[in-house]
């Protein structure tokens, strides 16, 4: 078990260092690394595939999504009608995902706990579009006065 304290007073240099020093023997008793990594240690193909697989959903995500947007609302309006929630929701949902997956995977104490979050409103939005939005296939996405 390893001790914390509140810092502030004289020894918390040494307590500090005292501290950093348990969580090193820690980790090593337990088979974690400790020390800098080795770079010799790391798949470059895999790292690639990877990165590229990520690059790839991100694409097939965001090319029907522009897709999607522009027919959902008349020209008009379609630039704050699309810019606005698409922004706020990739801001609050996006910008949030990392601390809001550490804090349920450390609030619950497993790590794979916070990836139910991003899985959730995956589906809950899946199952909103597929109910609520309706087909646009013979809809006249321009308005009235961009007739062509």
């Amino acid at each position: 078990m390893i001790e914390s304290f509140e810092g502030g007073d004289a020894d918390t240099v040494a307590r500090t260092k005292a501290l950093n020093a348990a969580v090193a023997v820690a980790l090593s008793e337990n088979g974690y690394h400790v020390g800098p990594a080795d770079p010799n240690q790391i798949n470059t193909p895999m790292t690639i595939l990877v990165l590229i697989t990520l690059m790839l959903f991100g694409t097939m995500t965001y090319g029907p999504i522009a897709a999607m947007l522009v027919e959902l609302f008349p020209s008009r309006i379609r630039y704050t009608a699309m810019s606005l929630p698409y922004h706020v929701g990739i801001g609050w949902f996006g910008g949030f995902l990392p601390a809001t997956t550490f804090a349920i995977s450390a609030a619950v104490g497993d790590i794979y706990a916070g990836l139910w979050y991003p899985v959730i409103l995956a589906t809950a939005c899946f199952l909103i579009c597929a109910l609520f939005v309706r087909e646009s296939k013979n809809v006249n996405i321009y308005s009235v006065s961009e007739k062509r």
